[in-house]
């Protein structure tokens, strides 16, 4: 884990806290607010219709994708990192690259990690030697933007999940009828399974990871082709 330089070290935990804090803002400009990994078609469909059909959907993604998939992926990339060992990266990358199963997901994951490279560049934070590839996704970046400010790896979790979720929730009250409110309760309720998706993700072998999420795959690949749509994913 990095700390920043010329930084009493008393402070490190309080500016790491503060830039998971950037990363994951949803002002960050990276262009996060117009993907939706399915979920509008899902509502379309008619898979998920109110407060509670939200709630179960985006449980079973956290139990059966993120758990399985970016969580211990974010660990992998970190201990990467702290290696310097650029191959490891390279192949974590191309793994996650692998499991998305739509072309609507793999161009969220690309476009996301070409602006977040971007918007590092703009503030001179982009690694100055080969460690990530040039066309890296979205996770990736995320978990080399968390590296590089010296968030723990447990800490950088947690905020990927939050950050994934609240985007979530933003998407059902744009396209549902969902008031703020309800989305707030919804979030209430998933607190507990991200923290515990989070440590259920710290032991996994790598042969145990991979996700299984069927139905995204499926509203992601309709989505592609639904007449009258707010997002492109």
């Amino acid at each position: 884990m990095l700390t920043e330089p010329g930084v009493p070290a008393h402070q490190d935990d309080q500016l790491a806290l503060l830039g998971l804090m950037q990363l994951v803002s949803p002002a960050l400009p990276i262009g996060a607010f117009a993907f939706s990994q399915g979920l509008e078609s899902a509502f379309e469909l008619g898979w998920v219709e109110d407060e509670t059909s939200l709630a179960e959907w985006l449980s079973g993604v956290l139990e059966d994708g993120l758990t399985r998939c970016e969580l211990p992926l974010i660990e992998r990339l970190f201990s990467a990192f702290e290696l310097g060992d650029h191959v490891a990266v390279a192949e974590w990358d191309d793994w996650l690259a692998a499991t998305r199963e739509t072309a609507e997901l793999a161009a969220e994951d690309s476009r996301l990690g070409a602006s977040l490279k971007r918007l590092l560049g703009s503030l001179a934070l982009l690694p100055d030697n080969n460690l990530l590839p040039d066309q890296a996704g979205y996770v990736t970046w995320f978990a080399y933007t968390a590296y590089l400010r010296g968030v723990p790896v447990h800490q950088a979790q947690l905020g990927f999940g939050w950050a994934w979720l609240e985007n979530q929730l933003a998407v059902a009250c744009k396209a549902l009828p969902l008031g703020h409110t309800a989305a707030q309760r919804v979030l209430e309720a998933l607190r507990r399974e991200l923290v515990g998706a989070v440590d259920q993700a710290q032991p996994l072998d790598d042969e145990d990871l991979g996700p299984a999420l069927p139905g995204v795959a499926l509203a992601s690949a309709l989505h592609e082709t639904q007449y009258s749509r707010l997002f492109r994913s």
